[in-house]
């Protein structure tokens, strides 16, 4: 072999190792903005609530609808961007999330809001399973490490939403939040100009399921999705309740809860992008274990003292149970290569949003039955239980 004949494999590895990360870094952003808009909600209710003269049943319709067509339907555009891998199933979303999540705030009645809503949560669902299946592909080596840049970015996103959006309706006020679309129509046109299908995902179309796959790691693909599960039980209940616990049983102001909540979501999203190293060096089952087994204990004092040392713990407890967002997601994938996007969905969309609609509901419930204190700090049962289910992962997980 002659030294030019040498050259040209290099050169296409650097260039597709170039075009890997140039799709990680614009998935990465489309992740950061399609998440941010989702977590818009919380901060434009109050205003929806005040337009349209709506009753708390009606408002909780709205979370509810954008929970369900954002998080629940994942698996199905999972199956979809299998069988078709058209590209934009990704590079719609941002902007669709935007445009129609946020354009809820200038619809002309209650009926056209969750409409509005409903359409963004499509392009939120959309987004999740075809990104993180592509994100890393391009990326030959660590790949939990890169994961979890991808899915630290979302988690980043819905950390800010609060306090980006309570400022931007504070100096722009409420009608003006619409043109927070822009960086995500931006990002749009960079994902549709610039990414491409990898070629690792360059197969032959799925004309279904691949079943045969599915049932043969049934069983470790269980733990992970009901570890996801319990996971979430905590995430998106405390996301959901978390300022009004400190408003009205601890005497914050709506200004320190907010931020405190976004202070708790932003250690989420370190979390996972630590937890993504740390999987490279304890080993991917031994994680999640101990991400469920230490995160109890932190938690658990911030309940036990109204001080600042139990807002620390809070913020430490949901960095470590963070530790494993992109571990479940790349051991998945790794499990049923065939069914990538759609196993990222179940893990990722369709679990969160079956927490959220299990559990934030029953922990309002609970809630009016005693306090938030007590419902909240129930659910610190749910990591003790994936603790206990994660010890039956096979040993070689991730490997």
């Amino acid at each position: 072999m002659n030294a030019g004949s040498a050259v040209l494999p290099l050169n296409g590895a650097k260039t597709r190792t170039q075009a890997g990360a140039l799709a990680l870094i614009l998935f990465s952003l489309g992740h950061f903005f399609v998440d941010l808009y989702s977590g818009s909600l919380g901060v434009m209710q109050p205003f929806l609530i005040q337009r349209f003269q709506l009753t708390l049943t009606q408002a909780g319709l709205l979370g509810g609808l954008l929970v369900f067509s954002s998080s629940v339907t994942q698996p199905l555009y999972g199956y979809l961007s299998d069988r078709f891998r058209s590209r934009y199933f990704s590079a719609l979303g941002p902007a669709v999330a935007g445009a129609f999540i946020l354009g809820a705030s200038l619809a002309p009645s209650y009926y056209w809001a969750t409409v509005s809503m409903l359409i963004g949560g499509i392009g939120v669902s959309a987004f999740h399973p075809q990104a993180s299946s592509w994100a890393a592909l391009g990326m030959k080596r660590d790949r939990a490490k890169w994961m979890s840049v991808f899915i630290s970015a979302g988690t980043l996103g819905i950390a800010v939403a609060p306090a980006l959006f309570k400022e931007v309706i504070t100096r722009a006020g409420f009608e003006q939040i619409v043109w927070a679309v822009i960086p995500g129509l931006l990002v749009t046109v960079l994902l549709v100009a610039f990414v491409r299908e990898p070629a690792e995902a360059a197969v032959a179309p799925s004309r279904g399921f691949d079943w045969p796959a599915l049932r043969s790691v049934q069983r470790p693909l269980s733990i992970l999705y009901f570890g996801v599960f319990f996971r979430s039980a905590i995430q998106v209940t405390y996301s959901h309740f978390l300022v009004l616990y400190l408003s009205r049983e601890r005497g914050y102001s709506i200004h320190a809860a907010a931020y405190t909540l976004t202070l708790y979501l932003t250690a989420g999203a370190l979390g996972g992008f630590v937890g993504g190293y740390l999987s490279d060096i304890v080993g991917a089952r031994r994680l999640i274990i101990l991400s469920f087994a230490l995160s109890v204990p932190f938690m658990a004092v911030f309940f036990l003292t109204n001080s600042p040392i139990g807002v620390i713990s809070l913020v430490l407890g949901g960095l470590i149970l963070l530790f494993t967002i992109p571990v479940n997601v790349v051991v998945a994938q790794q499990l049923v290569p065939s069914q990538a996007a759609t196993v990222s969905a179940l893990l990722m969309g369709f679990a969160w949003g079956a927490a959220g609609m299990i559990f934030i509901p029953a922990t309002g419930w609970l809630a009016d039955h005693t306090s938030l204190r007590t419902a909240l700090s129930a659910l610190l049962i749910f990591p003790l239980l994936g603790w206990a289910l994660a010890r039956h992962l096979p040993e070689d997980l991730g490997r």
